[in-house]
């Protein structure tokens, strides 16, 4: 999901205030009746691990049990989306009265770092601690955004109480409890701008419960560079947009001020600028999802009623067409078939081993996408050829009547750097025959057919013709390049023993794999 849409903590506060006829509150940063700002000092340090962090403090806040819940459990959400399971931010949240500032952040080796974790009795060791989580079934699943890293971040008060370990845990010291008052919130990040969205949202969402209602106090936070930035922003922006665009794009027929009235009753605060249709729309802090005025136009039809739109008949007919890859695709599976061959689907995803070791080559000669997080052996890389998959389907089934003869047509993944994403996908067909004898001819009557399906003629030059080729997959002397146009587009040859024997087969197999997409 492109954008996490933030509604679902904010639809609640608009259904209140529509309820009530009340306005939109306003949220507004406020400086400490009494002293300087809260201040939290980044380190250096921090820039190996989380470099950023911002804070705030909700005053004089009143918890009931209800909203206690509600508090812990907004956190666990944001923790879940916004925040990509913490490794994006993690939310601190502490009871002031029990700490004292300025509070410093940085990052200090595990060792070093020792503190008694929240619903702990003893003092442990980061090192200690991450070996006590390792079994814990909430907490082990963030333990691997630091646990490698040389230096884990931490956050320690002016008395050198800590206040958390981010991402994992938070002290014991300072935790909140029903009869908190005043609330320390730090959110720490590889991303400043997430940062901000959570702090934003968690402020807003509670200082209503705050002796000034909707006020937030403000906190200092030092960059290690000197910089001093004060949060939370709380920033209110506008955008600008013509009630023609709602209407066409929602199928209404309202005029300027009556949408401006359904946004405002959306919590957008709005009203037509004079110019035209055009209408200004107040975004508030708690509307971090509305990015474009897509997003506008989405609310605007959410408070007239998806119900209320008048069903119509599209003005314009289109026919929709099939993709060309896809459609030569279906039209190849089904004479394939027809050729004798069975159709075999497989997983994208293989080990490393499978498409570099058991054929023979250097996993860094196959420009196979990694998975950064793979979770079995068997899924560490996208595949970059259909082969593996084939064979491992025969070793699978090697007590079916002999011969074997199956084909799979399909994606490969390979690195390509003049990809935005970095990588490509590439219809591929293999075709595999597995008997007592390698069935080379099978094999190659099998590519003159796929030739013939795709008119493409046996000759030089304008058609395709095989050519003698060294491959390690391949027994030496049994091997072929396929060239169409004078352009490589695959291999067909004798499988190699040690390949066989590496995927536990006893019989000889003859293969073929080559791109499609060059036929189209």
């Amino acid at each position: 999901m492109a954008v996490v849409r933030c509604k679902l903590a904010s639809l609640l506060l608009q259904t209140l205030y529509l309820c009530r006829r009340l306005d939109a509150p306003r949220y507004r940063r406020v400086s400490p009746t009494s002293g300087e700002p809260q201040k939290l000092i980044i380190t250096e340090e921090t820039a190996a691990v989380r470099p950023h962090a911002v804070a705030a403090v909700l005053r004089d806040i009143t918890f009931t049990q209800e909203r206690y819940d509600s508090f812990i459990e907004l956190q666990e959400k944001l923790h879940q989306n916004i925040c990509r399971k913490r490794s994006l931010v993690a939310i601190g949240t502490h009871d002031l009265d029990t700490i004292s500032g300025p509070f410093t952040y940085t990052a200090k080796p595990p060792g070093d770092i020792s503190f008694k974790p929240l619903s702990q009795t003893k003092e442990y060791t980061a090192t200690q601690l991450m070996s006590l989580y390792k079994t814990d079934s909430h907490l082990r699943h963030y333990l691997h955004i630091i646990e490698d890293k040389p230096v884990y971040p931490v956050i320690y008060d002016s008395n050198g109480v800590v206040l958390s370990m981010p991402p994992i845990i938070n002290g014991d010291h300072s935790k909140i409890t029903l009869k908190t008052k005043n609330v320390f919130i730090e959110c720490t990040a590889t991303d400043l701008t997430k940062a901000k969205i959570v702090l934003d949202m968690m402020v807003t969402m509670f200082s209503e419960y705050c002796s000034q209602p909707f006020t937030v106090e403000e906190a200092e936070v030092v960059c290690p560079d000197g910089k001093t930035c004060k949060y939370p922003e709380l920033a209110y922006r506008k955008e600008k947009l013509s009630s023609e665009f709602i209407n066409k794009k929602v199928g209404i027929n309202e005029s300027t001020e009556k949408i401006a009235q359904l946004l405002t009753r959306m919590c957008l605060l709005s009203q037509p600028t004079g110019a035209g249709d055009e209408i200004e729309v107040e975004i508030p802090p708690t509307r971090s999802d509305v990015i474009h005025a897509c997003d506008i136009m989405e609310d605007a039809a959410m408070a007239y009623g998806f119900n209320n739109i008048t069903r119509t008949t599209p003005r314009t007919y289109t026919v929709a067409n099939q993709f060309p890859l896809n459609k030569l695709t279906e039209l190849l599976r089904q004479d394939l078939a027809a050729a004798g061959f069975t159709e075999a689907l497989n997983f994208a995803l293989c080990s490393q081993e499978d498409i570099a070791d058991k054929l023979g080559k250097k996993i860094s000669e196959t420009k196979a996408a990694h998975i950064s997080n793979p979770k079995t052996a068997e899924f560490q890389v996208a595949r970059t050829t259909l082969l593996p998959g084939l064979l491992k389907t025969i070793a699978a089934n090697r007590k079916m009547p002999l011969p074997l003869k199956l084909f799979e047509i399909s994606d490969v993944v390979l690195k390509d750097e003049t990809k935005d994403v970095g990588a490509r996908n590439c219809r591929r067909f293999c075709a595999v025959y597995y008997n007592k004898s390698p069935g080379f001819e099978v094999i190659h009557g099998l590519l003159d057919r796929t030739m013939q399906l795709l008119e493409v003629k046996s000759v030089r030059g304008d058609g395709y013709h095989i050519h003698a080729a060294d491959d390690s997959t391949f027994f030496p002397g049994r091997c072929a390049e396929i060239f169409v146009r004078g352009k490589s587009v695959g291999r067909l040859g004798v499988l190699h023993p040690d390949v066989i024997n590496r995927f536990e087969l006893t019989m000889p197999c003859s293969a073929l794999e080559m791109d499609i997409e060059p036929f189209l």
